[in-house]
């Protein structure tokens, strides 16, 4: 009985931050944006098969990413660090990590290659650069872009990568939700929740823990994940 009053206040919970992220709204883009901080959905399918979860993401410009995967149930399934040292990999509950180049690691995550700036342009909506402390002049090199009567960015492709916003948040240019693909993975990835420049959890890019976890392989650190699958 205390099982089941547990389970469904547990499920009461996730349908009302459910309808409160519905509700998403922004009013207004700031003018110079040091931070975006969010929450999405993802669906992607590959030569596996087809995977679902949820990930929150912080983007510090201009080179800080950090984003945790979690399943359809809330529980970490794994983490990346982007910073100026390199790229981790990180799976929390083994206290094991992977260091590799920020595009590795951004491919295991969507399916394809991104660097930095192009992944948070992608989750953001924000390609001009204007307002952001971008790393490197010309980043989107190489990318075609197609704007709608509005100047925001309705669709883009990059050799064999093609992605379409099919939705943005009202009045504004922020995506709210895209499809993508690429003859490795294909997929759909909607925001559930965004702001901008809010002030920055301490230690919130901190490597410090590292001490306390285990450097492996990639063939180890996908064995864990197909041991976790």
């Amino acid at each position: 009985m205390r099982k089941g009053c547990i389970v469904g206040c547990f499920l009461v919970f996730i349908f009302f931050i459910n309808c409160s992220l519905s509700q998403l709204r922004i009013l207004s883009l700031p003018s110079q944006i040091e931070r975006i901080e969010g929450y999405a959905s993802l669906r992607v399918r590959g030569e596996q098969g087809t995977a679902r979860s949820k990930f929150s993401f912080l983007f510090q410009f201009p080179n800080q990413g950090r984003i945790e995967v979690s399943n359809v149930f809330g529980k970490t399934l794994y983490q990346i660090i982007i910073e100026k040292r390199g790229a981790f990999f990180l799976i929390p509950s083994k206290k094991v990590y992977w260091e590799g180049e920020e595009e590795e690691i951004i491919d295991i995550f969507l399916g394809f290659r991104l660097n930095f700036n192009e992944l948070v342009s992608l989750l953001s909506g924000q390609w001009s650069g204007e307002g952001m402390d971008l790393r490197e002049e010309n980043w989107h090199e190489g990318w075609i872009l197609e704007k709608d009567a509005l100047g925001r960015i309705i669709r883009g492709r990059k050799e064999e990568l093609r992605f379409e916003v099919k939705d943005f948040l009202k009045n504004t240019s922020v995506v709210r939700l895209l499809t993508f693909q690429h003859p490795l993975s294909s997929g759909r990835l909607k925001i559930l929740a965004i702001n901008f420049n809010q002030l920055l959890r301490k230690e919130a890019f901190s490597l410090a823990f590292l001490k306390d976890y285990e450097r492996k392989t990639w063939a180890e650190i996908e064995e864990i994940l197909n041991e976790k699958n």
